[in-house]
């Protein structure tokens, strides 16, 4: 762990005090006008569309990325800054073929509609994929603002992580079952200006330390960073390139658009497809403003701690402590105040994920298990309180699994992508499925997603997995085989899964005919 220059004095303590408030009275307010499970879930689908676009935004913009940017620019160089130009492509697709396809199905839960086209067993498989994920991605959210980031700012013994998980888990469960996604939405609205602010206001004092903008602008390629390969990096597997990074983020965005409950059900708290297009053109606009800033910290924080080796971690170089130079930068250089705005901002961005993964595995767990296969009615008053009691143990599960994540080996940008993204791929096989190809059968859609999920570990776990073959088949020379980056997780498994559901499919109906 770091060790904290300053420490938090009585105006930090203050501003953090008056943000964990300020959450919990929001929660407070909205369970007190919750009248429906409408209400609850879907905000009674009457909500601002730019309202539920920041929402979506700050959902998607978790704390991992928040801290996974800078780290990444700083190590590996701006080649993921690529991924910005695919943008405005994601945004005609989700927002043109997409969202009008949600939108014409009367549901609650996403997966509703693929029982419709394509059978329970689907619908059931995706919910539970979805879950998997989400369960997993708040895990990592906890333990990663706990471990890199609240834990060495207080200057706290490495045990007390995991205190530090449940206290957070616990405030953000109580605002989120209380109030639901209308209180979701509005805590979401005021943590995307505060993680906006938060980037702002670090490139700011880099700037002033160092003599203004000019001063920490790059002049040249880092030596450490990748070299700027177009498609293939010969060199390293797991090379950043210009394409894989344009076609990852492209695929993340229109894969998580097209079939997350957390995005679907932002787009169904609107009356319409415009409104709900109007919403996801706010996400766009505000994901790509917030990314380049918060990957410009990365390259201020580079020029600084270029500048000041002193206040790197002993015996570490730049690189080799990349994902952490934020949190150090916050610890050892921010003065009072302005130190707990930018904690407040990476405590937004996990509270505003772990909110809105809450509420949607409740959601899900609600609407695609427990009422799917109850046949008893029950009152609205009834049903909202089941949720509110769902939401309490979702939270509970995240905050036990949370003490235990964080072990996959990568950056923190791989990490991402080996664990919470390695089934994004799966998930939206069935959705376009539904959408685009009418002749896909449920059996040949469901196998899909099995092959989806098997390509997606294959990429992402290729090197231990090539060497445990090697191993058991007594071939060492496959242990020395390179694998491809973890940037193609997402594109290749997604096109894998799609291509086996419509052969399969197709190869069904010519052996029954």
């Amino acid at each position: 762990m770091l060790m904290a220059e300053h420490t938090m004095n009585l105006l930090d303590w203050c501003i953090m005090a008056v943000y964990g408030v300020g959450m919990l009275a929001v929660g407070y307010y909205f369970a007190r006008r919750t009248n429906s499970t409408e209400d609850y879930m879907l905000g009674g689908r009457r909500m601002a569309p730019w309202m539920v676009g920041l929402s979506l935004f700050a959902t998607l913009f978790s704390a991992l990325t928040y801290l996974a940017n800078p780290g990444e620019m700083i190590k590996h160089g701006p080649m993921i800054c690529s991924g910005l130009i695919s943008f405005p492509v994601f945004y005609l697709v989700v927002g043109y073929w997409l969202i009008p396809r949600i939108m014409k199905y009367e549901v609650t839960s996403a997966y509703e509609l693929l029982e419709i086209r394509l059978g329970l067993s689907v619908r059931m498989l995706a919910a539970v994929i979805f879950l998997a994920m989400r369960v997993i991605w708040m895990a990592m959210i906890i333990y990663m603002s706990a471990d890199k980031v609240i834990v060495p700012i207080m200057n706290w013994p490495d045990n007390a992580v995991i205190y530090v998980c449940i206290t957070l888990g616990i405030i953000t469960v109580i605002y989120t079952s209380m109030g639901g996604l209308r209180a979701v939405v509005l805590t979401d609205v005021i943590q995307s200006f505060i993680l906006f602010g938060g980037a702002l206001l670090t490139i700011i004092v880099v700037s002033v330390h160092l003599g203004g903008l000019v001063s920490w602008r790059p002049t040249e390629w880092a030596a450490h960073w990748d070299k700027p390969y177009f498609f293939h990096n010969p060199v390293d597997p797991d090379g950043r390139t210009f394409f894989a990074a344009f076609v990852s983020v492209f695929c993340w965005y229109v894969c998580t658009a097209g079939s997350d409950q957390m995005a679907i059900q932002r787009y169904l708290a609107t009356r319409n497809a415009k409104t709900a297009r109007r919403a996801f053109l706010t996400t766009t606009v505000f994901g790509g403003l917030v990314t380049l800033f918060v990957s410009i910290v990365g390259l201020a924080l580079l020029a600084y701690f270029q500048r000041f080796a002193d206040l790197l971690p002993q015996g570490k170089s730049v690189s080799e402590s990349a994902d952490v130079l934020f949190p150090l930068f916050i610890v050892k250089v921010l003065p009072p105040g302005i130190r707990a705005l930018v904690i407040a901002g990476l405590l937004a961005a996990s509270m505003s994920s772990l909110s809105s993964g809450v509420n949607s595995s409740c959601l899900v767990i609600n609407k695609d298990f427990v009422r799917r296969f109850s046949s008893r009615s029950v009152s609205q008053k009834s049903d909202v309180r089941s949720a509110q009691r769902t939401s309490v143990v979702i939270g509970i599960v995240v905050v036990l699994l949370s003490t235990v994540v964080g072990k996959v080996p990568g950056n923190l940008m791989a990490q991402l992508f080996r664990t919470i993204n390695l089934f994004v791929g799966p998930l939206f096989v069935p959705f376009f499925v539904v959408f685009f190809m009418p002749r896909v059968t449920g059996r040949g859609a469901f196998l899909g997603i099995w092959a989806s999920i098997a390509t997606a570990v294959i990429v992402a776990y290729w090197i231990p997995l090539a060497s445990v073959c090697a191993a058991i088949f007594d071939k060492p020379q496959w242990a020395q085989t390179n694998g491809i980056s973890f940037l193609w997780i997402i594109p290749g498994s997604a096109l894998v899964g799609i291509l086996v559901s419509y052969i399969l499919s197709l190869a069904n109906k010519v052996r029954s005919a």
